[in-house]
């Protein structure tokens, strides 16, 4: 019952996810970092955000085989049903938005900045489910584990990585930057901030949720969202 109650979790956590970026996206200041490339990508070429969001992470897949090499487990290929459930939950979510096409540059900033908070508790869920991760997040695990890096300074390295190279591939294919803008960084900043804040604010929910392995659930969270002093202090 208990693991069943996690994977509603996860999945609703998922579906929240997608919908923050497509809001992010659909707010056309730019996109979050981990969907940078696919909607650099999507901009130039005849597949939809979600379609390039299912390739780009199963790419992120096959580099955790080849970073991990031993270590990779069978547990890891959930990644790929995830993977294609989030691509489509983007594609789902971005035609639910067909009605956002904000014009005046304050109301672009408005839609984004309720987007990275939708995002963060999307990414707060699926911390709390602690069933499976997401390529992008899976990924940074993996560089972890292989060369015991801080997972924080990992993930900022990550983030800032899918943007230069979205860049990138925007002069490429474009001439021109597009997809990548200053909503970017305000993502890349906002949403882990605003995780944190959750999941400090929540502590008690593993307790509520998930009783029997309540501890666990915790520990989980300290590490991703890196709130194990703010917690206590609360």
């Amino acid at each position: 019952m208990e693991k069943l109650k996690r994977y509603v979790v996860f999945i609703l956590g998922l579906f929240i996810s997608s919908l923050g970026v497509s809001l992010i996206t659909k707010a056309d200041l730019g996109t979050s970092p981990i969907s940078s490339i696919p909607y650099v990508l999507s901009l130039n070429f005849p597949f939809t955000l979600g379609q390039f969001t299912i390739v780009f992470s199963l790419f992120l897949i096959l580099l955790q085989l080849f970073i991990l090499r031993r270590n990779f487990k069978a547990e890891h290929l959930l990644q790929i049903p995830i993977s294609v459930a989030f691509g489509y939950f983007i594609d789902l979510t971005m035609v639910m938005l067909l009605f956002v096409n904000p014009e005046s540059y304050v109301i672009k900033f408005i839609y984004l900045i309720i987007g990275c908070i939708i995002l963060a508790v999307g990414v707060y869920m699926e911390v709390l489910a602690d069933v499976a991760m997401l390529p992008g997040e899976s990924f940074v695990r993996a560089i972890k584990m292989t060369w015991n890096t801080d997972f924080g300074i990992t993930k900022i390295c990550f983030d800032v990585s899918m943007t230069v190279i979205a860049a990138l591939l925007s002069f490429i294919f474009a001439h021109k930057l597009e997809g990548v803008r200053e909503g970017t960084l305000i993502a890349a900043l906002l949403v882990g901030y605003i995780a944190k804040f959750i999941g400090r604010k929540l502590h008690f929910m593993p307790k509520l949720l998930f009783k029997d392995s309540a501890e666990e659930v915790e520990e989980e969270i300290e590490e991703e969202l890196g709130i194990k002093a703010e917690v206590k202090e609360a």
